[in-house]
């Protein structure tokens, strides 16, 4: 360490565990951290023991293992929650909205507009300008079923109009 004799180690392992600490919080990738903390470590038990240069190294070594198994597995065991599980999962987002048919569903395939974006669409044969329910994705591919309006399946709808026109 010739150039830094000025200084005494656990003061460099300690702004070691510090730097670390700073680019983690601009290189996010929750590694860093766990180094940061055993660098951190390694100073204290350094000033408290006055370990010499190899020990210090070994001390390190070890505790950046220790750290980073620790974590690896803690985080395993409880992983972090997000606020947002479908933030990346723009399909699955968009169950339960309604979409207009823009290329007839023949055959199980065609094409809907939700919002301002043309989908791929697999579904029941509907004609083209009528409304659908998006119920699922497929990657890229909306799966959708025709809304079927109230008056259409009420059976006691159906059976008023009937006497209507008989009389």
């Amino acid at each position: 360490m010739n150039g830094l004799e000025g200084f005494d180690a656990h003061w460099v392992w300690i702004a070691l565990g510090l730097i670390l600490a700073a680019l983690e919080m601009l290189v996010p990738g929750v590694y860093l951290i766990w180094l940061a903390v055993a660098a951190i470590l390694t100073g204290i038990l350094t000033l408290g023991l006055d370990l010499m240069l190899p020990a210090q190294v070994i001390v390190f070594v070890s505790l950046s293992l220790i750290t980073a198994f620790s974590a690896k597995r803690f985080l395993r065991d409880s992983p972090i929650e997000s606020s947002d599980p479908l933030l990346n999962r723009r399909g699955s987002r968009l169950i339960g909205e309604s979409a207009i048919v823009t290329q007839s569903i023949d055959g199980g395939s065609g094409r809907v507009k939700y919002g301002d974006s043309e989908w791929i669409a697999r579904g029941p044969d509907v004609g083209e300008g009528e409304r659908v329910r998006i119920t699922g994705s497929d990657g890229a591919i909306l799966l959708v079923e025709p809304i079927t309006l109230i008056g259409d399946d009420d059976p006691a709808a159906t059976s008023e109009s009937a006497e209507d026109k008989q009389d």
